[in-house]
């Protein structure tokens, strides 16, 4: 582990409890927080990335995005394959530059964007391609963690990738407009993308919101789907001659676990992640293209 702030610690608390792993230790600025992630789980604190790098094959990057590229590409350098939390980086160069890296280099690199391994997510994946509108609300408590991002790489940039990934159409209009609330960066935004082939997704993302909601609605024209991911379940109903449930049998697991398995899986097989660094490539490119609609937006509402 390479960072062990709040997400950092469900990793490294995770890791330790799958059999399949070995954790070595980790990299920690905080020594306070240092104290309690070496007590609580007993692993080791290594006192630089490249002291680490030395006794390790892989490695989960979660320290804050601004340090992403340097840290991922000092261990793929030292032969390392690694998760890096989502935004992979902070721009589309650096995100380019670890691509070229690990072909350069062989390395293995997944993107946590971890709904993309959410049991409720997995099961609808194969369904959703002919999507005609897709809607995503993303709202969470404010927490005061992964303030050095606005909102869209913070919590919209879950959706972007379902909407790149699962969708698989150029997006050609793009109509956002975002609030900063709580900080000096968007704390809210709503999002329209409008998709090569006619189709629209409408996200809302927000930090700032009184609860948590994590849900997608995907309309097909024969088939809806509804899918609670903070719940991992799914209703659907297909339209015939007429309307009929479609049933799902969903075994719900921690999104993490399933994300962090499936990394372990690919470090094993040298196969591609479901989420690999092309998929982080193009989340935080369309991020930034919303991120700009969003300047333009509030500049055209100052007059």
């Amino acid at each position: 582990m390479v960072g062990t702030g709040y997400l950092g610690r469900l990793h490294a608390r995770i890791l330790t409890e799958m059999p399949e792993a070995e954790v070595v230790g980790f990299v920690e600025t905080s020594d306070e927080i240092a104290h309690e992630v070496a007590s609580n789980l007993k692993i080791k604190r290594y006192a630089s990335v490249d002291e680490l790098s030395k006794d390790i094959e892989c490695a989960v990057v979660a320290t804050p995005t601004s340090s992403h590229f340097d840290v991922a590409a000092q261990l793929m350098n030292a032969g390392c394959d690694v998760m890096i939390e989502k935004p992979i980086t902070a721009t589309v160069d650096e995100a380019q530059r670890l691509i070229d890296l690990a072909a350069k280099t062989n390395r293995v690199v997944q993107v946590g964007h971890v709904e993309r391994y959410n049991p409720a997510i997995m099961a609808v994946a194969d369904l959703v391609r002919g999507t005609r509108y897709f809607e995503a609300e993303r709202l969470g408590v404010f927490v005061g963690r992964s303030l050095d991002i606005d909102v869209l790489l913070d919590l919209m940039i879950h959706d972007l990738n379902l909407v790149t990934s699962l969708l698989r159409q150029k997006v050609v209009e793009i109509r956002a407009v975002g609030v900063p609330v709580l900080t000096d960066k968007v704390d809210i935004t709503n999002v329209r993308l409008e998709l090569e082939n006619g189709a629209v997704a409408n996200l809302t993302a927000s930090r700032v919101s009184q609860e948590r909601v994590r849900k997608q609605r995907f309309f097909t024209g024969e088939l809806y789907l509804s899918v609670d991911t903070k719940e991992q379940e799914v209703k659907g109903y297909r339209v015939r001659q007429g309307i009929e449930p479609v049933e799902f049998s969903i075994e719900k697991k921690e999104p993490l676990r399933a994300e962090l398995e499936a990394f372990l899986e690919c470090v094993r097989t040298r196969k591609r992640p479901i989420v690999a660094a092309e998929d982080g490539l193009e989340a935080v490119e369309l991020a930034l293209r919303v991120g700009e609609a969003i300047e333009k937006s509030v500049k055209g509402f100052r007059g």
